[in-house]
C-alpha cells in the first residue's frame, strides 16, 4: 500500500445491487458497501436494487452519471457468465474511458481466495462524465475483496502514487 501523504475527501456515491433473487432484506453486499464507505468517510447518497436487465441497470446508472452531486457508482452483481448476467454489457457504453485494470487486478487477488473459478469473474469498472463506476461480483466476499483490496485505496486522496479521487466531479 503506498503512503498516505494528503488530506481524506469524502465523497458522494451510489450503490447498484444487481439481482434478480435478493430484495432489501436481503441484500447483504450491498449493505456491506454502504456500511464500508460510511465507515470510510464517504457519504451514500442513493441506493437501489435492481433485477439483472442490461437496460434496468443501464437507466439506473445513467441517471447517477447525469447528476452533478455523485461522484462514484459502486455496482455489485450480475458479473458472472450466467446467460442472464448482463452488467458488464449495461455499463461498457456508459464508459467515457474504461479502467482496464481494475478488472484484471480483481481477478488476480480474487485468484488467491477462489483459484481459477476467478475466470469467471467479469468485474469492470470506468469513468462516465467524470463519475467513478466500479463493478464486482454480488457475493459479500467479493465485495468485501474489491473494497479492501482496491477500491477503498482509490477513493482516498491520501492514497500515493495516484487515486481516482482527482478524475471525480466537484459538486
Amino acid at each position: 500500500m503506498a503512503k498516505p501523504s494528503a488530506e481524506f475527501m469524502p465523497l458522494n456515491v451510489a450503490v447498484l445491487t444487481v439481482s434478480d433473487s435478493r430484495d432489501a432484506a436481503s441484500d447483504s453486499s450491498g449493505d456491506y458497501l454502504r456500511e464500508a464507505l460510511t465507515e470510510a468517510g464517504h457519504q451514500v447518497l442513493d441506493h437501489a436494487l435492481v433485477k439483472d436487465d442490461r437496460y434496468r441497470i443501464r437507466a439506473v446508472v445513467s441517471s447517477w452519471i447525469a447528476s452533478s452531486d455523485m461522484q462514484v457508482v459502486l455496482v455489485n452483481g450480475g458479473t458472472g457468465f450466467n446467460s442472464k448476467n448482463s452488467t458488464p454489457e449495461a455499463l461498457l457504453p456508459l464508459f467515457d474511458r474504461e479502467i482496464e485494470g481494475f478488472g484484471e487486478l480483481f481477478r488476480m487477488i480474487s485468484y488467491e481466495d477462489i483459484g481459477s473459478s476467478t475466470l469467471q469473474s467479469r468485474a469492470v469498472a470506468g469513468i462516465a462524465n467524470q463519475t467513478v463506476i466500479f463493478a464486482v461480483p454480488g457475493s459479500t466476499g467479493a465485495c468485501q475483496l474489491a473494497w479492501e483490496r482496491i477500491i477503498q485505496d482509490q477513493l482516498d486522496a491520501r492514497t500515493r502514487p495516484c487515486h481516482f479521487v482527482s478524475h471525480v466531479k466537484k459538486p
